[in-house]
């Protein structure tokens, strides 16, 4: 898990919709990224319409928003289209951002214990440096919490 104040890792990943995204060419303004276990399930279905509900205000914050899964780019696009998704999704489909960024951890579930990403948000400042996270992510009044921080920056 990268700590507050040192820099966020780089990486290059493929979007849905087409085109990649590069971490590094976004410094100058804020970047929030919020990892999330897997496309049309409840709570990353809520998670990812709560941030495309807001995705104006963080950008009237001066703020991008993506959401990071493990879930192919395929996935995504039907995803973003079953509930019209405006935030960009980013396909970590080898899981090496899910690990530089310590989101890819044992969990257990109805007593079996398995790897998979734990909900978390990364705040990153414009100089690329992490502001913020938000691990074990509860939705519910996250994405206000986000924006609160992107506003306090």
């Amino acid at each position: 898990m990268p700590e507050i104040s040192q820099p966020a890792p780089d990486f290059t990943l493929p979007r849905n919709g087409g085109d990649d995204v590069t971490l590094s060419d976004l410094r100058g303004a804020p970047v929030v990224l919020f990892f999330y276990p897997r496309d049309d399930t409840p709570g990353c279905t809520k998670e990812s319409i709560g941030f495309s509900d807001h995705r104006q205000a963080f950008a009237d914050a001066g703020a991008q928003v993506f959401g990071v899964s493990k879930d192919s780019i395929a996935s995504h696009d039907k995803f973003a289209a079953k509930h019209d998704l405006s935030v960009p999704l980013l396909s970590d489909e080898h899981g090496t951002v899910c690990e530089d960024y310590g989101v890819w951890t044992e969990k257990k579930m109805y007593g079996k214990t398995f790897m998979g990403i734990e909900r978390t948000t990364v705040l990153i400042d414009a100089d690329g440096k992490v502001a913020k996270v938000w691990n074990k992510v509860k939705v519910p009044g996250h994405v206000e919490e986000v924006l609160a921080a992107v506003r306090a920056l």
